[in-house]
């Protein structure tokens, strides 16, 4: 473990103890209507009761023009698509979906649906027909909001969707047989009289790729809030004066935590970026905004070392906290923060079924650098060993917490049974192994399954191979992540041919591109290698394991259960 140290930051920092004497201090933090709550009111509309009103909440740069909304605008722009819902049929507990890229439709959307009581649901823009057939089927969503280009992959899978009743666009002021205009909204009152739900109900819900089977849809309450809230202004160290930048696309849990509820909920001031990764617009976006909180991922760190010195033609002097969130940070990168900026990137861990940030780097603290931090006040975790029991200090097992912090999930949709493998003795078992230190700092050490996370986005396994065995020449597939120092890990097929079919570069660019067209950008195979045959268990599971091994140069370990390799 790196015992390299890195003093606290001087200033403004926020004060744990008091927070410690108020944890989740409902009262204080959450406007609440007797015992009811909605996650969107407490976003949005009770600042509209203060000097907030007209604060800018929004700042958006899309690729042609910029646009800002008051928290005002955003109370009345939301109660508008709220009540164009309600006329639409949706009810309490209904599921809305939501595939668009990051524009302001898509903020404004999915709080207008939580006002409605209806459970909000986000897709990546990159996913291909299948993967949003996964996700919009098993959820049963009755809505969707689109843009027309996006539609077309809809379109694909559409005769699989029969509880998909309206498709609402965001980019046609016409409705046709299938679809709806967003700008309908226009034409309703901008009053609704939000839904008053129960703390524990449900608000959204992401699907997020295990090891085995189908995606599964990650349910989260409204009362998830209060821990994106308290962990917004402790560990973002957000305060009004602030403009806040969360790199995340809402289709991640990071962008719905952090980028529309948590930190508006701080009353912040949020830019957001429609368009890709660039460097140079990067940095001319935080000079241009003078950005002072920065919440990004490993691999764009990474990226941005890479593309060397250009910062130094930028003023970045309004930075004042830089936080990273999605994979584990490799302390070069935090090495490179201190020397670029003056600053240090904090690692944040935490998992889209944890629905906000558990153990943290916080700015009032010393970093170990290369530690993921120690536990949020008010979060209990250990390392435990697969029975669930507490290991003693620096032995490595089971990343573990103790369940019942207001945004951990409240179910696995459709799947109850998955949602109890969560939990063995008393703990949820995060399905991460890492270590603790005498000092309380956890160090991580690796995923205990074989979800493959690349440039911060958890990629399954088995949704890749379903994909690539239905392409005409793939007979078997089997898939694994590979170490690589930009993304964390890259997706790595092996692939057996159908007979007729012969290893070419040819062929396995075409492969590339049918995944990238099937699934999303990020989860086709940097490298493929076509084998002979696949090492299989005698049930017929492919040993991932095995092909994992072999690839890096380690122990295979057991292979009795080994049928052919």
């Amino acid at each position: 473990m790196d015992e390299e140290i890195f003093k606290k930051t001087p200033g403004k920092t926020p004060n744990l103890n008091e927070y410690t004497k108020n944890q989740y201090s409902a009262e204080k933090q959450i406007e609440m209507w007797n015992g009811k709550i909605n996650a969107a009111h407490n976003a949005i509309d009770r600042h509209c009761t203060t000097w907030r009103k007209n604060k800018i909440a929004l700042i958006w740069e899309g690729e042609k023009e910029e646009r800002k909304y008051t928290f005002n605008d955003l109370r009345e722009e939301t109660n508008r698509f709220a009540n164009l819902l309600v006329e639409l049929g949706i009810k309490k507990g209904d599921r809305a979906f939501i595939f668009l890229p990051r524009v302001p439709e898509l903020y404004i959307g999915f709080l207008g649906i939580v006002k409605t009581g209806a459970i909000a649901g986000t897709m990546f823009s990159a996913f291909g027909p299948d993967a949003i057939k996964d996700r919009l089927k098993d959820s049963g969503a009755s809505i969707l909001i689109t843009n027309s280009e996006l539609k077309k992959r809809v379109d694909a899978v559409r005769h699989e969707l029969p509880e998909l009743r309206h498709i609402i666009l965001t980019d046609s002021e016409k409705a046709t047989h299938d679809t709806i205009p967003f700008s309908e909204a226009k034409k309703m009152p901008d009053k609704f009289d939000v839904a008053r739900m129960d703390p524990e109900e449900n608000a959204f819900m992401l699907y997020t790729s295990g090891t085995t089977g189908k995606p599964k849809g990650v349910v989260h309450c409204h009362w998830a809030i209060m821990h994106q809230h308290m962990t917004a202004k402790w560990v973002l160290d957000l305060q009004d004066d602030d403009i806040y930048w969360c790199t995340a696309d809402p289709g991640w849990v990071t962008g719905i935590a952090y980028e529309i509820l948590g930190n508006w909920s701080n009353g912040a001031t949020t830019l957001v970026h429609e368009g890709r990764f660039d460097p140079e617009k990067w940095y001319s976006l935080i000079q241009k905004h003078k950005v002072t909180i920065w919440y990004t991922a490993p691999t764009a760190i990474r990226m941005l070392m890479q593309s060397g010195e250009s910062y130094k033609k930028y003023d970045m002097s309004s930075l004042r906290h830089m936080c990273s969130v999605g994979e584990p940070l490799n302390p070069e990168a935090i090495r490179w923060g201190i020397k670029a900026f003056g600053l240090a990137f904090h690692d944040t861990w935490w998992q889209t079924e944890t629905g906000g940030m558990l153990i943290c780097n916080y700015i009032c603290l010393d970093m170990k650098i290369g530690s993921m931090g120690k536990p949020f006040p008010g979060i209990t975790a250990s390392i435990v060993d697969d029975a669930g029991k507490e290991l003693p200090i620096g032995e490595e097992g089971n990343l573990a917490i103790k369940p019942g912090w207001p945004s951990m999930m409240k179910v696995i949709w459709n799947n109850p049974k998955k949602y109890e493998e969560y939990f063995k003795g008393g703990w949820y078992i995060s399905g991460d192994r890492a270590k603790m230190d005498k000092d309380g700092y956890f160090w991580f050490i690796g995923r205990a399954d074989d979800v493959i996370k690349t440039a911060g986005e958890r990629v399954g396994p088995f949704e890749v191979e379903s994909a690539l065995i239905e392409h005409k020449a793939v007979a078997e597939a089997g898939v694994i992540g590979k170490p690589d120092p930009t993304r964390g890990e890259i997706i790595k097929a092996f692939l057996k041919l159908r007979p007729g079919f012969s290893p070419s570069p040819q062929l396995e660019n075409e492969i590339k591109e049918f995944i990238k067209s099937r699934l999303a950008g990020h989860a086709y195979p940097r490298e493929i290698a076509f084998v002979e045959s696949l090492p299989k268990t005698r049930s017929g599971k492919i040993m991932r394991r095995v092909l994992k091994a072999r690839e890096l140069g380690l122990p295979v370990g057991d292979l009795s259960t080994l049928e052919e390799y």
